[in-house]
């Protein structure tokens, strides 16, 4: 018989079951207590209920997402903790049935909002699932919850910024455009709008004198001036620049136009102020009724853009309506045909290269060539058209920057063709550069490569700005001088005499070459004034060190007037009409 005090003698089995027990219990607790720091280091939000949807738990995440501490939060409905609103702002009940009650996983919506104990909101994404003991009955479900209310904001963002202009908070081009092709289908059936191009007056004054911080705060100001000025439901939006456009929805001509006033009255009261400076500002407006007669959006859009240059035109600070039948429409409409014209000359090579030559009074190198490189258009009839058929147009719709690029790239190309002998014959090889282009860094940039790309010396090639660009475009003129002559570029000041800053100007512009103004030119032999104006220029460009010439030369008694009077070279129908440039040198 077994001793009962023995140690290796089994205890009975109440007590066996005991030990059993307390150790499970204590591997549940062991078990319990990692979950729990498991819990507790997710960084998502994670909430627990019963199957009545009472709170049993939330780990630190979640207490922060709600505002809820567990000891606060256990034993609340789950509704009373987490508050959720839909997209209407309206108070939610999400349904977990078939969580609690089938075992399925459910998604919360991206559009939800929680409104946390502090009265804050947040969107939030996540999804509840099911609780199962050992024998996969349900006890309740466990949320994890994600706050994206940052990546909703960004997506908002983005979208924003799809649809609106960035400094201004209106609606950008693409934007505005889609609500003008809406408008036009619904002209068709009966219902009458307007459409409105605004351009700023004196805006580049502002921006050049104060910089782009202050025309850009101009622009934020004005579009709220004018917002506050139209009506529900009208469409307001910036283009680009200071062009900004109103469509005015379901409007007559007539209540259109006191809209307009309202906004000209408005800004004579507005004043701009800057680090002390202050400027007047005012807008001019084109109106254009939104008819079914315009084909499209391009045609509605130009007829708009028009009025509000015919607004510029005749003085500012006002408001043109559209007239079809108007003479100055009927013109701009020929200058959109020269548009089509230009676009499909650069598209397909079309411009042709002319040359006259520029001769000195006093040859003294026999065989030397001086000319200047013209431009003409082949048409799509084979005509050749005249500068001054297109050059309007192009200038007008901002091509005259692709058309200086295309006559640089070609003339450089043209000369690399010439014989050597020819090119070391060649005294200079003027090219002429537009406003626009004066007043783009890129051109600077593109002249540069191809002097670059082609190798043709650049003391050879001459630069023509007229006086009126350069002084427009002062600074930015300047500067391109300066960089190009340290290539050894030359530069020529064309049509000098035409303004009023001539004299004025100068010093700031060091150019090898004063064009004097062929409308002087013209009438030297007939005009005391004319003559004495000649010779002033000559003179003040002589001590300045420039050398002249005196444009269009048409007499043999013009040439000996000028070389009276000092003149340097001389242009014109009587020294050489313009030519088709050849893959020779042309004969003098």
């Amino acid at each position: 018989m077994s001793d009962r005090n023995d140690p290796e003698i089994p205890c009975d089995l109440l007590t066996q079951a005991r030990f059993s027990c307390d150790e499970e219990i204590s591997t549940l607790l062991g078990e319990k207590e990692l979950a729990q720091l498991t819990l507790a280091s997710i960084v998502d939000a994670v909430v627990t209920t019963d199957v009545a949807t009472a709170i049993t738990y939330l780990n630190p995440a979640a207490e922060e997402l709600t505002g809820w501490n567990t000891a606060e939060a256990v034993g609340r409905g789950l509704d009373e903790v987490l508050r959720l609103l839909n997209e209407d702002e309206d108070a939610t009940t999400l349904d977990f049935a078939p969580c609690l009650r089938h075992g399925r996983t459910v998604v919360l919506s991206e559009n939800l909002t929680l409104l946390r104990r502090d009265g804050h909101r947040l969107t939030l994404e996540g999804h509840a699932a099911a609780i199962r003991d050992r024998n996969q009955r349900i006890l309740g479900m466990v949320l994890v919850l994600r706050n994206v209310s940052e990546k909703k904001l960004g997506s908002l963002q983005l979208a924003r910024a799809a649809h609106y202009d960035g400094l201004t908070g209106l609606l950008n081009r693409e934007t505005f455009h889609r609500h003008l092709h809406a408008a036009l289908e619904q002209v068709r059936g009966g219902t009458s709008h307007v459409l409105c191009h605004m351009d700023l007056d004196q805006f580049r004054v502002i921006n050049d004198t104060c910089g782009h911080a202050a025309g850009d705060l101009l622009l934020e100001w004005i579009s709220s001036l004018i917002r506050e000025r139209v009506r529900d439901g009208d469409v307001l939006a910036r283009l680009g620049g200071d062009e900004l456009a109103l469509l005015l929805t379901e409007c007559s001509m007539a209540a259109a136009e006191r809209i307009a006033e309202e906004i000209h009255r408005g800004l004579k009261t507005f004043r701009f102020v800057w680090r002390g400076q202050s400027f007047l500002v005012s807008i001019s407006i084109g109106l254009v009724s939104v008819t079914g007669e315009f084909k499209d959006l391009a045609e509605l859009l130009g007829a708009a853009e028009y009025a509000c240059y015919l607004a510029k035109q005749k003085g500012r600070r006002r408001s043109q309506v559209y007239q079809p039948n108007d003479v100055e429409i009927r013109r701009h409409h020929g200058q959109m045909n020269w548009l089509l014209e230009i676009q499909r000359a650069l598209d397909e090579d079309l411009f042709v290269l002319y040359w006259q030559p520029i001769q000195p009074i006093a040859q003294t190198t026999p065989g030397q060539s001086f000319f200047e490189v013209l431009l003409r258009m082949k048409g799509k009839d084979g005509v050749i058209h005249q500068p001054g058929d297109f050059l309007l147009a192009a200038e007008r719709y901002g091509l005259m920057p692709a058309i200086d690029r295309w006559v640089v790239s070609k003339t450089l190309e043209m000369l690399l063709l010439q014989p050597r002998e020819l090119i070391d014959q060649l005294v200079c090889c003027s090219i002429n550069l537009s406003g626009a282009s004066i007043g783009d860094e890129s051109v600077l940039e593109f002249i540069e490569q191809e002097l670059t790309r082609t190798g043709f010396p650049a003391g050879k090639i001459c630069f023509e700005i007229t006086e009126t660009a350069a002084v427009s475009h002062l600074g930015m003129a300047a500067r391109m001088i300066e960089q190009l002559s340290a290539r050894d570029c030359r530069w020529a000041l064309d049509d000098f005499g035409s303004g009023m800053s001539s004299y004025r100007y100068l010093r700031e512009l060091p150019v090898h070459f004063i064009k004097i103004d062929g409308n002087i030119v013209g009438d030297l032999t007939t005009s005391p004034l004319s003559r004495a104006m000649v010779k002033s220029i000559n003179q003040i460009a002589h001590v300045m060190g420039v050398r002249t010439i005196a444009e269009a030369v048409s007499s043999l008694a013009m040439v000996r007037e000028l070389e009276e009077i000092g003149v340097d070279y001389v242009q014109g129908f009587f020294i050489g009409k313009p030519r088709p440039i050849r893959t020779q040198r042309p004969a003098s």
